[in-house]
């Protein structure tokens, strides 16, 4: 009995979603290539161009931010080219959530739907506090001065620093209650999509015409003229130059620019509304990758060749650095531009990605079943709406911006790092037929019972098989060979990333952590031998990731170094997040099973 349900446990955790019964959301609207680069870069392109340079420059980067969002940008294109392949193979409306649940199984597909409403959340978070820096930018940061002046002597001054965020809080209520139609929308969008960009080419001309190379170039007499010493009200200076926090400040800055690049994966929600979307959704990713990373470049660069890095207080926006030179009426239309964004965002409600991926997931017997009534007009849509104002007020509260910013960006590294992985095991997988799909159906996603009962003879495991398989197309045996060392390969990876990240003596010379880094780079290489001489799915595709395996497995090692430059805060609530998801997860499907 108790083999039993262990068995049906085991095969519940690996049990693949049917395609045919995967949800679909329609808009109604039918999109182009170029619609679909608009909300790409519209989406990845938001609100945190306006903060997020001046938050890194300040204490994490200096001028070499410009490296760390072209590296983020390298990251998020790979993790882009997976994607694209993705939703040429898989023609279906989806994301992270629906590509690992299709491919490597229900727990994962877990894993990576509750990360995703992490991800989310933290988004809608960032935005409360982008509204607050918005309003307050308007009048020249006098609401947070007088309401701090009015109030700090009746309320303790953590309160009365935050106190503007009410005001915001009951605007998110407001356009939640709203949440009028679609109607004309995405037309507006695309026409704020275009005046942003204008302005942000604005911004990066000035940049270069007011600008003054001599800032990437300080030096300590540059501290002392300016009455500082090494330290200042915003923190550590650094060492001047170009870099002045060094090879790791760029690592760790990058780590946190990724939230710059998390929106282009909107567009592979759009796929049944797309014209032909096994060609116009890859395209649409990279070109809007591509548009998005110039931007950044050009607005970072822009930022730290008027301003002294030292002189970016945390906290400050895009804006300002117009005040710096006395450039008053282009503080006021970037501040306009900047306020029309977020209200933009926020029309779209801002929590509709929440309540679709808890949505899928409880459609898909992930969670409750109650939460399906969380997409709809009901009451549980109404209690979900007053239960995320409490939870975005508590966060604002307590949570600083870099904190949600690090937060958003693990959630978003580990998603990337999955799909990476999707691709990886999917392109050596044998080609199911229409017979397959209809009896994977019919079991409930349980492949492996299909296999059993259709599968030819059993395939034995030889180290000649390993680099020389005798079969030019994917099998069953080879399709788990590829299983498992991409697996032993993500472990490793993982390795290899704590030794580089957190192993001091490895730039000083020490033999120890040399050796390791020896030994892991041998393994890595052998195992990804093994899986590059497997035969691959040979299926036509309007796109494939080329340079299989070797550009997946980059995706997924670029991902996890980047996270492993996290600081332990944002990891331990990262873990004690997905406590509470294991607990929901393994309580309500051992129910399940027990029920079946």
């Amino acid at each position: 009995m108790l083999r039993q349900a262990l068995r049906r446990l085991g095969q519940k955790l690996i049990r693949r979603h049917p395609l045919e019964e995967v949800f679909e959301y329609k808009t109604g609207r039918s999109l182009s290539t170029l619609d679909l680069v608009a909300l790409g870069v519209g989406r990845t392109v938001g609100v945190g161009v306006y903060f997020l340079a001046n938050e890194v420059a300040s204490n994490q980067a200096g001028p070499s931010i410009v490296i760390c969002f072209l590296v983020t940008g390298l990251t998020s294109l790979l993790a882009g080219l997976c994607y694209a392949e993705f939703s040429a193979r898989v023609p279906h409306s989806g994301s992270a959530y629906l590509y690992s649940f299709v491919t490597i199984g229900e727990l994962w597909a877990f894993i990576t739907g509750w990360n995703l409403v992490l991800s989310f959340f933290a988004d809608a978070f960032i935005v409360v506090q982008a509204w607050s820096m918005a309003f307050d930018l308007l009048f020249t940061n006098r609401i947070s001065e007088t309401l701090h002046e009015s109030i700090s002597e009746q309320v303790p001054q953590f309160f009365a620093d935050n106190v503007n965020y009410f005001f915001v809080l009951f605007l998110f209520f407001f356009m939640e209650v709203q949440y009028v139609g679609r109607h004309g929308f995405f037309r507006i969008f695309k026409v704020f999509t275009l005046v942003k960009l204008l302005v942000l080419s604005f911004v990066i001309i000035s940049g270069f015409i007011k600008g003054d190379l001599h800032n990437w170039k300080l030096t300590e007499e540059d501290y002392v003229q300016a009455g500082l010493n090494g330290t200042s009200s915003l923190g550590p200076l650094g060492s001047g130059g170009f870099m002045p926090f060094g090879f790791q400040g760029i690592l760790r800055g990058s780590a946190t620019c990724f939230y710059a690049f998390i929106g282009f994966s909107i567009i592979v929600t759009r796929v049944k509304e797309s014209h032909n979307p096994q060609r116009s959704i890859p395209r649409g990713i990279v070109v809007s990758l591509l548009i998005c990373i110039l931007v950044y470049f050009g607005v970072s660069a822009a930022l730290t060749l008027m301003v002294p890095y030292y002189q970016l207080r945390p906290g400050s926006t895009l804006p300002e650095i117009f005040l710096h030179i006395g450039w008053a009426p282009a503080y006021y239309v970037v501040v306009i531009v900047m306020f029309c964004n977020v209200f933009v965002y926020t029309y779209r409600s801002f929590t509709f990605p929440i309540r679709l991926v808890i949505y899928m997931m409880a459609e898909d017997g992930l969670l409750f079943p109650v939460l399906t009534g969380i997409h709809a007009k009901s009451y549980v849509y109404i209690v979900s709406t007053v239960i995320f104002g409490i939870i975005a007020a508590i966060t604002v509260f307590f949570f600083g911006l870099t904190d949600l910013l690090e937060l958003r960006s693990i959630g978003t590294l580990i998603s990337y790092s999955l799909v990476a992985f999707c691709v990886l095991i999917v392109r050596y997988q044998p080609e199911r037929r229409k017979e397959e799909n209809e009896e994977l159906q019919e079991n409930g996603g349980n492949e492996m019972q299909v296999q059993e009962e259709n599968g030819p003879a059993a395939e034995k495991l030889t180290l000649q098989g390993l680099f020389f398989p005798g079969s030019p197309t994917p099998t069953p045996l080879s399709g788990r060979v590829v299983y498992v060392c991409s697996s032993l390969l993500a472990l490793l990876l993982t390795l290899l990333c704590l030794v580089l990240a957190h192993w001091p003596g490895l730039l000083s010379g020490d033999p120890g952590p040399i050796t390791v880094v020896v030994l892991l780079l041998v393994l890595i290489t052998g195992i990804t031998g093994v899986i590059w001489r497997q035969p691959q799915n040979s299926a036509p595709l309007p796109f494939k990731v080329p340079a299989l395996p070797f550009l997946p497995l980059l995706s997924i090692f670029l991902n996890v170094y980047l996270m492993m430059q996290m600081t332990a805060g944002p990891w331990l609530r990262f873990g004690v997040w997905m406590l509470i998801g294991f607990a929901i997860y393994f309580s309500y499907g051992i129910q399940q099973i027990l029920v079946t």
